[in-house]
């Protein structure tokens, strides 16, 4: 089991490496409304990590976040069977007032 340090502040490299990308979907972007902002995070990662990633990285603040992981669909390619890799999703509400500019990628 891994110990969680609430005080502890992570480094720029880490934070990167936890949030992987933002998803923009059409569901995603109707969530903006209500400050929520969805981001393809690592499978390790945890809620605490990953909040202070985004304080860290957007410099906002964050109110709570629900993480999910999506399970890999089945697929066929050309006659053979796999399946596609799982993957965690966590959705961030921001504080009021704060915004995440979803135009800007992470580097």
């Amino acid at each position: 089991m891994r110990k969680i340090y609430k005080n502890k502040d992570i480094s720029d490299g880490k934070s990167i490496n936890i949030l992987e990308k933002p998803i923009l979907t059409e569901k995603s972007t109707t969530l903006n409304q209500f400050n929520q902002y969805s981001f393809k995070v690592n499978l390790n990662s945890t809620s605490f990590e990953i909040r202070k990633a985004i304080e860290k990285l957007f410099k906002v603040k964050v109110s709570k976040i629900n993480t999910l992981i999506v399970s890999g669909k089945a697929k066929s390619f050309k006659g053979n069977y796999g399946y596609q890799k799982n993957y965690k999703k966590a959705i961030v509400t921001l504080k009021e007032g704060q915004i995440i500019d979803s135009s800007q990628e992470i580097k």
